[in-house]
């Protein structure tokens, strides 16, 4: 099934530990919605403007498989609001900082970036329809910082 013209719902559901832990990583029709409009919204513009693709590293997680690789039930993965990701050959930094300019969102996050290795780390972003609080986070040595530090 394609979530949007690039992007399908088997790239968003793709986990490793889900298979290694049997764990049916399957969405239901408001989670898929979920997933749509952040491909519409935030991963087909972003695409776009990079003009390559964009891996999805991480996308929708089943509740189970959230507790499974340390997250939490509540988690905007576990929603199909939320992707993490990387574009071959484009800074982390340089993406993150496109999207809290010119993109629509509600929570990003430079997760594990190191400044001078471009291919360190990934991206976070969350969509979520009524509620863009534009939130900016850097996560490094296991604390959350306000804004892009990097």
């Amino acid at each position: 099934m394609q979530l949007s013209p690039n992007f399908s719902l088997d790239e968003f559901i793709a986990s490793a530990t889900a298979e290694r832990e049997r764990i049916a990583n399957s969405p239901n029709a408001v989670q898929i919605a979920a997933m749509k409009l952040l491909c519409t919204k935030v991963l087909e513009p972003l695409r776009a403007h990079f003009g390559q693709p964009v891996r999805i590293t991480s996308g929708f997680r089943a509740p189970k498989l959230c507790l499974a690789v340390g997250s939490t039930t509540g988690s905007q993965h576990a929603k199909g609001e939320a992707a993490d990701l990387e574009i071959t050959g484009v800074d982390n930094l340089t993406v993150a900082t496109f999207i809290r300019d010119r993109l629509p969102f509600d929570q990003l996050i430079l997760e594990n970036y190191t400044r001078g290795n471009p291919n360190s780390g990934w991206v976070h972003v969350s969509y979520r329809d009524g509620r863009l609080r534009k939130d900016s986070l850097t996560f490094a040595r296991r604390n959350y910082f306000k804004g892009l530090l990097a």
